[in-house]
């Protein structure tokens, strides 16, 4: 029910490379925002300045920019809602202002890191140095 509920609400303002309706997930992509050069891993570094953890974005691998938002049963209705509210403040973002959700986020303590230099020195323990 979940599912079916995000997919209604943001149908329009992200891609939906599915047709029908969802099942335990709704699987968006990053179509409608791409234009601008704004790509799903933005979208969801920007989720986090609204407090929410980011949907899944590498899995179904089929899905190019993908995001897999799965918000199962357990949610209230009212957080469901919260969500979607973010995710739509987002896409309006995208529209007015691209480079603000490409630098996101702003409000955690680690912003954006070198992703590729992360793959390669990867550091899977903390030691203090």
């Amino acid at each position: 029910l979940n599912a079916n509920y995000v997919r209604r609400a943001l149908e329009g303002h992200y891609g939906l490379p599915y047709a029908g309706p969802s099942m335990h997930e709704a699987v968006f992509d990053d179509t409608l925002q791409a234009p601008v050069g704004v790509k799903n891993v933005d979208i969801a570094k920007r989720l986090l300045d609204y407090g929410f953890h980011p949907p899944t974005m590498s899995f179904p691998l089929i899905v190019h920019g993908a995001l897999m938002i799965e918000p199962t049963e357990s949610p209230s209705p009212e957080e469901v809602t919260a969500f979607c509210d973010a995710m739509l403040e987002i896409a309006r973002e995208v529209e007015r202002d691209p480079e603000l959700v490409k630098t996101a986020p702003h409000d955690m303590p680690v912003r954006r890191v070198d992703e590729v230099r992360a793959a390669k020195a990867l550091k899977v323990r903390w030691r203090p140095e």
